[in-house]
């Protein structure tokens, strides 16, 4: 993947995950990585419409996967596409949690752990930084 390419992600995403939206700033001992939406396993190319930057644990726990069990209905659901979905149709910030409010977005949460205790607990002092610092 060439340099524009790479830029291109980081300038769209601005520096944010766009899966569970921590910004890279907030995480400056890891580097967020562009994570192929539907990935080269599967046919995915590296045209930036396949494109998204991902923190190292969304990046990580999504991996080769396309889809993932919704926990409320247990039934098989595609995963969040950055490219072509908008994050607040599929979930919504609960605090500290990341609440799935779709099928894809409840199936998306899980794969990505995106409520592990130690993610939540970064969010959380995140939150309380940002509101001391008003």
């Amino acid at each position: 993947m060439d340099a524009p390419v790479r830029n291109l992600v980081w300038q769209r995403a601005a520096g944010r995950c766009e899966y569970c939206r921590l910004l890279q700033s907030d995480s400056p001992f890891r580097t967020f990585h562009i994570d192929h939406i539907r990935p080269r396993k599967h046919g995915g190319i590296d045209d930036p419409s396949n494109l998204a930057l991902a923190c190292d644990r969304c990046s990580l726990h999504k991996g080769y996967n396309l889809t993932g069990i919704d926990p409320e209905t247990e039934q098989i659901a595609p995963l969040f596409s950055p490219r072509t979905q908008a994050w607040e149709d599929h979930f919504r910030s609960d605090g500290a949690r990341i609440a799935g409010i779709t099928a894809t977005g409840r199936a998306t949460v899980a794969v990505c752990e995106m409520n592990s205790a130690r993610r939540l607990r970064l969010r959380s002092e995140l939150q309380t930084s940002e509101e001391s610092s008003r």
